[in-house]
């Protein structure tokens, strides 16, 4: 097979950058209206203040708006290491999308504007930023830095992962995983977008890899991202359709609503089982619809960065 036929070119988004950062601004514009009400853009500036610590640094201002005891923190506490890691196989490609948008987003374009959008809080923040990308290859990577180089090298990366559409690319997150382990020496915040459809690997066999990254302590967050209309309600008219694995090529003609209840059932025991894992573990599980914005997202790593403190 030639490389035309193995990689073909879809349009990515007309900005990355640009609309990351419009994600960004809405989030903190929106967080006027949450719990966190009074970090504005220096949200990061703070953390939560725990019993014991001196009070000389408490923002009372921040106290009086939020009734919660938060510190100041300065430039050379800010700092933090974070690695994002982006599952790039066949399956993250679906549904098909031409031009990638906020209102029409696949899984591998959701992920890589939500990587992207840390991304924009994280520079703000002076933090390094590692990124993996891996299907059943190694497909990038590129360790922790904070530099403006960096950052756009990361950004020319996301792009790519976009725009190269994926055919027949299987997942090996399980091997995976443990190599990006290994190359994370320093103790991190690792994030990974993955709709953990994995082929032949045993449950206990990939949380062996996840368990591998939790590591000299990193913290790990998995969004499992997933199209709620498609792939959990199993919304298809009824009429006779082919479905097909992106991954494998296999395929099943059905009509749609003779099988419904039955996955819809399958697919809820799997959630279910991948949540109870997560919890077993240790990691922090986060269900990421594409149908739905990215506060879920960004949330997380705040109250993650509070914790990781």
């Amino acid at each position: 097979m030639n490389l035309q036929q193995e990689f073909n070119k879809t349009s990515g988004f007309k900005n990355l950058e640009l609309l990351a950062q419009q994600v960004v601004e809405g989030f903190i514009s929106g967080m006027h209206k949450s719990p966190f009400h009074g970090f504005s853009a220096e949200f990061a500036e703070h953390k939560i203040y725990n019993a014991g610590e001196s009070t000389k640094h408490i923002d009372w201002k921040l106290f009086a708006k939020t009734d919660k005891l938060y510190t100041k923190k300065y430039e050379e506490e800010t700092n933090l290491r974070c690695h994002i890691i982006i599952d790039n196989s066949s399956s993250m490609h679906y549904p098909e999308v031409e031009t990638p948008s906020l209102e029409n987003l696949n899984k591998i374009a959701f992920s890589v504007l939500a990587t992207a959008s840390l991304m924009n809080i994280l520079k703000k923040q002076r933090d390094a930023i590692g990124l993996s990308v891996y299907s059943d290859n190694y497909d990038f990577y590129a360790p922790e830095k904070g530099s403006e180089r960096h950052h756009q090298l990361l950004l020319n990366a996301l792009d790519e992962t976009v725009t190269t559409k994926r055919i027949n690319k299987k997942t090996d997150t399980y091997t995976y995983l443990h190599q990006i382990a290994e190359k994370i020496h320093r103790r991190s915040l690792i994030f990974l977008f993955t709709d953990m459809f994995q082929d032949g690997v045993e449950d206990e066999k990939l949380f062996e890899a996840l368990q591998h990254l939790k590591y000299n302590k990193h913290e790990v967050i998995l969004f499992h991202v997933f199209d709620s209309e498609k792939e959990v309600n199993f919304e298809f008219d009824n009429k006779p359709k082919r479905f097909i694995d992106v991954e494998s090529g296999e395929h099943i003609d059905i009509y749609a609503d003779t099988v419904q209840e039955n996955y819809q059932k399958a697919v809820s025991d799997y959630f279910l089982r991948l949540k109870m894992k997560c919890a077993q573990y240790r990691i922090k599980y986060v269900a990421a619809d594409i149908n739905e914005n990215f506060e879920k997202i960004l949330l997380t790593y705040l109250v993650e960065r509070q914790k990781f403190a």
